[in-house]
């Protein structure tokens, strides 16, 4: 009889962490598949399905326990595909109840996740096949993007006490793990909810102090326009503190950002990636770009490529805008599908070539490199390296000099 589950993740990196939850929750019940949704895409929800029916062909005697957010937001849809015994949302998946014997036997368990008021702390210390770990700070989002159905997946924003955050990366650093990456649906909102509202930096500080034997903090996404004070200084001087951000960017053109109803402007955007570089010369900065959202034409899309091109990122997630049933954004004028795609691929290009004129700029300069196989591993700013000559023990951190650039990263030797 199988004692871990087979868990199928798509989406972020919270559910990547919610997954490593449930593989806990779930151990020894048996022939049970886990499939943990996504609801940002439609083509994240159709990754789903289909891996629901193979994984049914494959294996028919297996109970299919579908969950996430778009199981939560449409269980119904998921209930009746074919070798589904159990739909769970996003609060009940993360409760060690749900996951009992007698549980399974429930069709579905999706409570109203709008209300939702608090996020419980999980031990995690086992992540499959990875060398860094998630640690969830927040939950939720308060906001109301056009585009984005995920609040309504999540419920509204709230946070994990300090104290939690700082017990788990503890018992990670004891497991092992020499990289911990905080994560969240909205994580520069952490705090907001709690006694005194902190901020997420002086919550990285407090970690940093609090865990002294913990060699690398990384952020996942956070929002331009609230990145504080604390993580501005952390950036200039922590070494702990990867120099790398992910900005949740979306467009480069300012009548898009306020038809998507984001809080920055193309200006905000443009003065925190001069800020970091500033501060941090060599830091990697990403972006998640949507492509084709309604009402761009053209001339808009020239706006986010130019801007693109401008700021040369070198870490672009690029998604051709996809409807979301009872968003504002579906209901606007919509630019055909074709150019969705034409101009997905048209910024993707833009960020290939920015990544490799970035790993360029790293050639030369000496980088500690964490091994996640024998021959592969990321700088601290996230660049992919590749290990020539012998190979290297998974989650050494490594001195190596660049020496050559190739498709999707470096190529380093020893020192």
């Amino acid at each position: 009889m199988t004692t871990r589950p087979e868990i199928l993740t798509f989406g972020c990196r919270l559910n990547t962490w919610e997954s490593e939850v449930m593989r806990d929750h779930a151990q020894g019940l048996g022939n049970v598949i886990i499939v943990n949704t996504c609801a940002v895409t439609g083509e994240a929800e159709r990754q789903a399905r289909q891996a629901i029916r193979r994984a049914h062909r494959e294996n028919p005697d297996a109970r299919i326990v579908v969950t996430g957010c778009a199981a939560q937001i449409h269980p119904e849809n998921w209930s009746i595909l074919p070798g589904v015994t159990r739909v769970l949302g996003n609060e009940e998946k993360l409760k060690a109840e749900s996951w009992s014997p007698a549980a399974l036997a429930e069709p579905v368990a999706v409570s109203d996740i709008m209300a939702a008021r608090e996020t419980a702390a999980h031990l995690v210390t086992e992540f499959a096949g990875r060398t860094r770990a998630f640690v969830q700070v927040q939950q939720g989002c308060d906001h109301r993007c056009t585009f984005c159905i995920i609040p309504f997946g999540r419920g509204p924003s709230r946070s994990v006490p300090v104290g939690a955050v700082v017990e788990q990366v503890r018992a990670l650093v004891g497991a092992g793990y020499r990289e911990v990456v905080l994560t969240g649906v909205d994580m520069t909102s952490w705090g907001a909810d709690l006694p005194g509202k902190p901020v997420l930096g002086q919550l990285c500080r407090r970690v940093l102090r609090l865990v002294p034997e913990l060699e690398r903090l990384r952020l996942s996404s956070v929002d331009p326009v609230e990145i504080d004070e604390d993580i501005w200084q952390l950036l200039e001087a922590e070494p702990r503190f990867m120099p790398y951000l992910h900005l949740s960017l979306q467009a480069g053109a300012d009548l898009i950002l306020k038809r998507m109803k984001r809080r920055h402007l193309v200006e905000d955007a443009a003065h925190v990636v001069a800020r970091a570089r500033s501060l941090r010369p060599d830091i990697g900065i990403g972006a998640d770009l949507i492509a084709g959202f309604p009402t761009e034409d053209d001339a808009l899309f020239e706006q986010t490529r130019a801007f693109v091109a401008e700021m040369a990122l070198p870490y672009l997630h690029v998604f051709p805008y996809s409807e979301r049933e009872g968003t504002p954004a579906a209901r606007m004028r919509a630019v055909p599908v074709p150019q969705r795609k034409a101009r997905a691929a048209a910024l993707r290009a833009v960020g290939a070539a920015s990544a490799a004129r970035y790993y360029a700029s790293l050639l030369g300069q000496p980088q500690r490199v964490l091994m996640e196989t024998p021959t592969t591993g990321h700088s601290e700013q996230f660049a992919p390296v590749r290990l020539s000559g012998a190979e290297a023990s998974v989650g050494d951190i490594l001195s190596l000099l660049p020496i050559a650039v190739e498709e999707g990263g470096l190529v380093a030797e020893r020192i």
